[in-house]
């Protein structure tokens, strides 16, 4: 906890004031000093400022009020004083202290408005401003078994135990003493010690006067101050609760709001930084609203672009989905046939492919083989692949047959394949590529003249020969449409194409 500046304020005005810097158990960290308030000053630096005002000037009272006064004991307080204060009322200024939760009393110090505001004038124009201000007398220390008296050269303060401190003339002190001892009088026992504090000049000046009031004390005992009451006063200050004259419209500002001052201009621009987010935020909200307006628009136009016929548009993703997926049926779209097409043709050596499009569910391929068996070994993969090529075949010059696409409707396995251009004059074939030669094809073999070489067999399905992929899962045989103009004993056998 940081240390506490104990300024005493001097009960006249040209006099020098006198102040201590101490911990916050009350202990002296350095010298007593004394001087001008300006001397002060640098004793103030990161320190609580605890003022101590003459307790002549303050008049420190219990009066009776109702236990449950709550917010309305400021208000109480003067009116329950007002027959022992001389002054008016509106010329007063009332501290409430703390009082115990089921007593009458309430501790109060009464102070006149001129003078505090003179006390403040001062502190503050000398460039101190101090967080509490309690009377002197509020500060003299409290005994359960003891009263306690102070006295100094032109006052005397004297504490029975459990009463309020009393202020006096120095030249009162047989009176301060008789307070002393008639406040103990209704204890048992009768009588209660004596704790005389008082400076060398005061005891020597009044020592005849307390020594004669020794037998009606059972004890007296008498410290000297050498500093002054000062270093008296801060032993108080952890374990007293003092009343502070700084209340009600002389209170000062807390020392959070001083923090939340030095920090104001920090605090605008956090605000203005959190604003500016605040705005940002807004406005993305807005701009993010507008575009899913414009969103929710384009889906709906889409949607009855693709579906005139549905007016709502609930749900319109899964219903559009559905849709897609019963318009390409059976069909595994492009990637598995492309997948499937790639596999098969890494079987095949020297495949390659001319064209290829996609539509309807169907692949439509345009492939050049090196021979016929290359494609029956192509149809075999596929068919390995879950596919259902519809083929049709070419011409084969050289050993190279070539094979031009023959677009059919997706089907399944087993399904037939659609003639090519020359497919009016085409005989069909099984998937196992089963040839039958027609017998017009046999006797233009046999009337041939004996010295002309026999034409190489063509197959004259069209120009090349086609392949469909179609994914699928059925079971079955593609059919192969094509004219083959061999002689009967160049038939191949089943499940091949015959091939040179």
């Amino acid at each position: 906890m940081a240390d506490w500046l104990l300024l005493r304020l001097p009960r006249i005005r040209d006099e020098p004031a006198s102040w201590l810097v101490v911990d916050a158990r009350g202990t002296p960290v350095g010298p007593l000093e004394s001087g001008p308030l300006t001397a002060a000053v640098t004793r103030t630096a990161g320190r609580r400022v605890w003022v101590i005002v003459p307790g002549t000037d303050v008049l420190l009272a219990e009066p009776e009020v109702p236990v449950k006064a709550g917010l309305k004991l400021q208000q109480l307080v003067p009116y329950a004083l007002e027959e022992q204060l001389a002054d008016n009322i509106e010329d007063l200024h009332f501290a409430i202290g703390k009082r115990a939760s089921d007593s009458t009393r309430a501790p109060v110090a009464v102070v006149a408005r001129a003078l505090l505001d003179e006390w403040l004038a001062t502190l503050r124009s000398s460039g101190i401003e101090p967080e509490a201000i309690h009377a002197e007398s509020d500060l003299l220390p409290g005994n359960p078994a003891h009263a306690v008296v102070l006295l100094e050269e032109d006052a005397v303060f004297v504490r029975a135990p459990g009463a309020a401190p009393v202020t006096l003339p120095a030249d009162a002190l047989a009176e301060a003493l008789e307070i002393a001892q008639s406040r103990g009088a209704d204890s048992p026992g009768g009588g209660r010690g004596l704790i005389l504090y008082a400076g060398a000049a005061e005891w020597q000046r009044h020592s005849a006067e307390v020594e004669a009031a020794r037998p009606r004390f059972e004890g007296v005992r008498i410290q000297l101050l050498t500093e002054g009451p000062l270093p008296v006063f801060a032993q108080q200050l952890p374990v007293a609760t003092p009343i502070n004259l700084l209340q009600g419209a002389y209170a000062p500002a807390a020392a959070g709001a001083a923090g939340l001052r030095a920090w104001r201009v920090a605090a605008i621009l956090l605000l203005s930084l959190l604003g500016l987010h605040v705005a940002g935020k807004v406005g993305e909200l807005q701009w993010l609203k507008s575009r899913e307006r414009q969103v929710d628009v384009s889906i709906r136009d889409a949607f009855h672009a693709a579906m005139p016929g549905e007016p709502s548009t609930l749900d319109a993703r899964r219903r559009m989905e559905q849709r897609l997926a019963a318009a390409r049926g059976a069909g595994g779209g492009l990637l598995p046939a492309l997948q499937a097409l790639a596999q098969a043709r890494d079987t095949v050596p020297g495949l390659a492919v001319l064209a290829l499009q996609y539509h309807d569910g169907a692949l439509d391929l345009r492939l050049s083989a090196p021979d016929a068996a290359s494609l029956d070994r192509l149809g075999q993969a596929l068919r390995r692949c879950r596919c259902a090529p519809g083929m049709r075949r070419g011409r084969a010059h050289d050993a190279l047959a070539r094979s031009s696409l023959a677009r059919i409707p997706g089907r399944a396995l087993g399904a037939r394949a659609a003639p090519g251009p020359r497919g009016s004059r085409a005989r069909r074939a099984d998937a196992g590529l089963r040839c039958a030669h027609s017998s017009r094809s046999q006797r233009r073999a046999r009337s041939r003249p004996p010295g002309q070489q026999a034409r190489r067999p063509q197959l004259d399905a069209g120009r090349g020969a086609g392949a469909r992929l179609l994914p699928g899962t059925a079971r079955g045989h593609g059919r192969v449409a094509a004219r083959d103009r061999r002689p009967l004993g160049a038939r191949g056998g089943a499940g091949r194409l015959p091939h040179e």
